[in-house]
């Protein structure tokens, strides 16, 4: 398995820019009409509250431009500095070019810094961070620029009961640099292509190119109205996958790292429903109080930026002035899964903001 320890890889700085847009799940009433206790549900069980979605002709490229312009600003570093950028979305602007180039462009970073993209979902910021760290510690970049993100709520039919309450939009952008002196971090990753149709966009791509045909609406025996154009996710199938896989990943990485679970002062999962967050915390035999689940509550899934959420939303006020020991855990789409375990902080930035256009100044950060 990719499984890897960099002794020279240190973080320094996380931004996170959300959507603009604050949906209340009490917005979503009028959808569930006829079902009253599914939204119960949602807030009961699922445990989100409310949504920061971005709207028509904001894209992720956007959202990332913007916490990466923060993040550089706030850790005094310049384009020029910049070897590399990950860019880490299942939502790019274009099929060709990819959005990691784009960005360069936007950011004028130099012609010899690398740029590609990741097409990766709820593990990608670990996926990301385990590119990034690699190519410091191979030597051949001091810093990379790893974004990660995606604006999920675009995908989803406007009609599935299942899926609009979930989602918010979101693009974090995280500073890897080199470091002699750095604490290692730990990675280990995981798939189970076999699992692939349970999180999936049918139509779209060359498989099924848009067409009449994936356009035609459908209504499941739930009233879940989607065409095959939209995100489709089987939930029970992901939830078991989840609780099948998960744990067992915790402990591999922690007993790879030869940290037990006691040191770990935070342990950062995927913000996929709080049912999961508390069957893990449980199974693990972990206190609550070690498992953030704020990012969720406010912000929704934010796919491959929940877990930079979380370190920017619910661990600020404590990684902006101190040294923390932390495990971070992502899964879903894929199937894949992938966890690491480092030292994060005092970090340079640490914040969570949301999206405003570029003639205007940027939102305050949220509390």
């Amino acid at each position: 398995m990719p499984r890897a320890r960099f002794s020279h890889v240190c973080l320094r700085g996380v931004a996170t820019c959300t959507g603009p847009e604050v949906r209340k799940l009490e917005d979503d009433a009028p959808l569930f009409a006829d079902a009253p206790d599914q939204l119960a549900r949602v807030r009961d069980f699922v445990g989100i509250h409310r949504r920061h979605a971005a709207p028509p002709g904001v894209t992720t490229l956007d959202l990332g431009e913007a916490a990466a312009r923060r993040l550089l600003e706030r850790c005094g570093v310049a384009a020029a500095e910049i070897d590399a950028v990950v860019f880490v979305t299942q939502t790019p602007d274009h099929f060709q070019p990819c959005n990691a180039n784009l960005l360069h462009g936007r950011l004028g970073l130099p012609k010899s810094a690398a740029a590609f993209d990741l097409n990766q979902g709820c593990s990608g910021w670990v996926y990301g961070a385990y590119v990034a760290g690699g190519m410091i510690e191979a030597g051949g970049c001091r810093r990379v620029l790893l974004l990660a993100g995606d604006t999920i709520t675009q995908t989803i039919h406007p009609r599935d009961r299942a899926l609009v309450p979930l989602f918010g939009d979101a693009c974090s952008a995280t500073l890897l640099e080199r470091c002699e002196e750095a604490r290692p971090w730990c990675f280990d990753l995981h798939s189970d292509g076999a699992g692939h149709d349970a999180i999936k966009i049918p139509a779209g791509a060359h498989r099924m190119p848009h067409g009449p045909a994936t356009g035609v609406e459908a209504v499941d025996s739930e009233g879940n109205t989607r065409t095959p154009a939209h995100l489709a996710m089987r939930g029970l199938d992901v939830f078991n996958f989840t609780l099948r896989e998960e744990p067992g990943a915790v402990r591999e990485i922690l007993e790879f790292a030869g940290q037990p679970a006691e040191r770990v002062d935070a342990f950062v999962f995927h913000q996929a429903n709080r049912f999961i967050l508390n069957s893990l915390a449980k199974r693990l035999k972990v206190p609550m109080e070690k498992v953030p689940a704020g990012t969720l509550a406010e912000f929704g899934n934010q796919s491959s930026a929940s877990i930079a959420s979380v370190l920017c939303h619910d661990l600020a006020p404590r990684l902006a002035k101190e040294e923390l020991l932390v495990l971070c855990s992502g899964f879903g789409v894929g199937l894949s899964w992938a966890s690491c375990v480092g030292s994060l902080g005092p970090l340079a930035c640490c914040e969570t903001f949301s999206y405003a256009p570029p003639d205007t100044a940027l939102a305050s950060p949220q509390s």
